[in-house]
């Protein structure tokens, strides 16, 4: 196969489909402002605090508007998705501003960032259901792998270089001037969605309550052993691991590595790195087989890293296993908003969207747990027995859903279920892609 070729065919979707090449790099400037203010505002929180604890508790915070995820799924299967994140990426450029302000006047006291955090968690969580299930609706069900990777591939490329554009920053300019980087690429973000207006319509006509439609989606959903599956493992890495990723890389960083703040950004831009790259292999697999058998065994392969990353002090070695953690996060990042999308009915997409919300809600209430338990044993530890706890639950989940193991999400096997409760991933309907 030639170079072209394998461009061609891992750049597809962005290729050919110009509402989803908007949408793409509307995400690509979103997720850049998100990484930037993430590093900014737990780089100040440990710096005014220098507290494990309270970092933590700022992560729980900056993550508790993930608890509305049902209801923003609601939202997203009764409401224009479109129109739903333009006023996400409004709200997120006037919350940063406004912490922006307050930190070049120096009043960035630990209370206005934990409730700055809140306020752009605001903006990030609840609108996360209608952007994911608004990549179906651009680019169809075959085209779904590859154009969920290059939004991944987008994440990461902005994980590459806002936190070290972020470090770098706040090692020359100060912090508060990388804030300003975020509220700029917020806008960037923000005018990119406006050409997509047209798009995102609702799929069928809800015209039940929120609560009745959150509630009806809950039971379809435990009915349906594939997704509950998929959305148990998100639990449960959201429960084990991901408050370490989001919360304890600057004391990592500080207390086991003796990094400053350019050398937390590029710790946090080799994972970045890695995931591009693990990105880019899954766009370039397109429509593949056995995608659930390498959700399970790459989700298990970034645990068993994470245990590694634990209990490394050296910055050589930690640098390689961060690379190795992102390239085997996309696995799990990728894949698993995948999934839930090919095991549900269309008309379910943003509840069983806002239910892995619900279940990455996790975060602020695990990150207080293990805040206090790094507090008490150290991170190392912490992060050590929290990856070994997430490889058994991984295998154990993998045994009693076999059949997510070969899952690749053929038309055939939707449709049939077995006494378990497989049944309920046949409803979604391919989508022709929209090519204005």
């Amino acid at each position: 196969m030639s170079t072209n070729s394998v461009v061609e065919r891992t750049l597809g979707s962005l290729r050919d489909n110009r509402a989803f090449r908007l949408f793409w790099f509307s995400n690509l400037f979103f997720f850049g402002g998100v990484w930037t203010q993430t590093l900014v505002l737990g780089w100040l929180a440990y710096q005014t605090t220098h507290s494990d604890f309270l970092v933590a508790v700022f992560t729980a915070v900056r993550l508790a508007p993930l608890l509305l995820g049902p209801f923003a799924g609601a939202f997203a299967d009764r409401h224009n998705r479109v129109r739903l994140l333009i006023i996400a990426a409004s709200w997120a450029l006037v919350a940063v501003s406004a912490v922006a302000t307050l930190a070049s006047l120096g009043r960035a006291t630990y209370w206005v960032l934990v409730l700055g955090g809140f306020a752009i968690g605001l903006a990030q969580s609840p609108s996360q259901p209608a952007r994911a299930s608004l990549v179906l609706d651009l680019v169809g069900r075959q085209n779904l792998s590859n154009a969920n990777a290059l939004n991944s591939m987008a994440l990461n490329m902005t994980q590459v270089i806002g936190p070290a554009i972020g470090g770098l920053m706040i090692t020359g300019l100060g912090a508060p001037a990388a804030l300003w980087v975020s509220t700029f690429w917020y806008a960037i973000s923000l005018v990119t969605l406006l050409p997509l207006r047209r798009y995102g319509q609702v799929v069928g006509g809800h015209t039940e309550s929120a609560v009745r439609m959150v509630t009806s989606g809950l039971r379809e959903i435990a009915r349906n052993r594939l997704a509950a599956t998929v959305l148990l493992i998100t639990l449960a890495a959201n429960t084990l691991l991901w408050p370490v990723a989001q919360g304890f890389i600057p004391v990592f960083a500080q207390e086991s590595l003796g990094l400053d703040a350019a050398g937390l950004g590029w710790l946090l831009t080799c994972a970045g790195v890695g995931g591009l790259a693990g990105s880019l292999v899954i766009a370039w697999l397109g429509d593949f087989r056995f995608k659930g058998g390498m959700f399970l065994v790459g989700t298990a392969v970034w645990g068993a890293l994470w245990g590694m990353f634990g209990l490394s002090h050296s910055v050589i070695a930690s640098f390689v296993l961060m690379t190795a953690i992102g390239v085997m996060s996309a696995a799990f990042g990728v894949l698993q908003t995948t999934l839930l999308l090919m095991t549900t009915p269309e008309s379910l997409h943003g509840r069983a969207l806002g239910v892995q919300e619900l279940a990455i809600g996790i975060m602020p209430a695990a990150s207080l747990v293990l805040g206090a338990f790094a507090e008490r044993y150290g991170v190392d530890i912490t992060t050590f027995v929290s990856a070994v706890l997430l490889v058994v639950t991984v295998a154990a989940l993998g045994i009693w859903t076999p059949r997510l193991l070969r899952y690749g999400g053929d038309h055939s096997g939707d449709h049939s279920g077995d006494q378990g409760g497989d049944q309920g991933g046949g409803h979604s309907t391919g989508r022709t892609t929209v090519t204005p």
